[in-house]
């Protein structure tokens, strides 16, 4: 879904060949300001397409969250876990924490995996691409998360959402310390809440959900901020 200028543009802010702070400022005003009404009230939202990148450290319950609301939309899921190359996971097998250049490659392989789930193929016209599709991804930084919003460069159908899950630090531990055969170790959390950079009020497309409850209690608490959002029209964030 990206036309050629838009692959240049997002290849040219890569943190890992070039000043990170220019080149996310040079996005924050198109995806830290909500749409004007002139941008949306031509598109019906029935035409829209969403992108909901479930997000937050190590124990969250992105997984489960992001299942859980696949089922509930009838839409794909992509699990970002299974987009990190093994060098990734050799890496975070041993407890060693991955770098912004690290992550690179894994973002932007799962954000063009997600569009392009959403875009139709010419050759099977009675197959419609999908209403949306969820990401399961930490998206810990403003930064990682800019990368995902480029998803929504020249598509203007396609709205791009993150529910953020918000637990503190002794849940998240303990419930990382429960898994038997992860590879993201206990110690992992510890520098994935140093690398945190909670989503701010500029950030009007975040949905922020705590998620301290059951299982069921937070899926429910999920499904009525993304079915506001929707209702709403594809627009909306900030605190659930």
């Amino acid at each position: 879904m990206l036309s050629a200028g838009e692959r240049q543009q997002s290849s040219v802010i890569d943190p890992a060949r070039t000043n990170l702070k220019v080149t996310v400022a040079a996005l924050n005003h198109s995806h830290t300001t909500a749409p004007s009404s002139s941008e949306t009230v031509s598109m019906s939202p029935h035409s829209l397409q969403h992108i909901w990148v479930v997000t937050g450290p190590a124990g969250s319950g992105k997984s489960t969250v992001g299942r859980s609301l696949q089922q509930a939309l009838g839409v794909p899921f992509l699990e970002g876990d299974d987009f990190h190359p093994p060098s990734n996971k050799a890496k975070m097998s041993t407890g060693t924490p991955l770098t912004d250049a690290d992550r690179w490659d894994w973002l932007i392989s799962l954000r063009s995996a997600a569009t392009t789930l959403l875009t139709p193929n010419p050759n099977n016209p009675s197959s419609p691409a999908p209403a949306g599709v969820v990401v399961a991804c930490s998206a810990l930084k403003k930064k990682y998360r800019d990368v995902m919003r480029v998803a929504a460069y020249g598509s203007p159908n396609v709205r791009i959402h993150f529910v953020y899950l918000k637990l503190d630090r002794t849940e998240l531990y303990a419930r990382v310390s429960a898994r038997q055969a992860h590879y993201m170790k206990p110690g992992m959390v510890e520098s994935q809440l140093r690398d945190l950079e909670e989503p701010g009020q500029g950030e009007w497309d975040v949905l922020t959900v705590d998620v301290r409850g059951t299982a069921g209690d937070v899926q429910r608490e999920v499904m009525r901020v993304v079915e506001g959002v929707m209702v709403a029209g594809g627009l909306g964030g900030g605190e659930a």
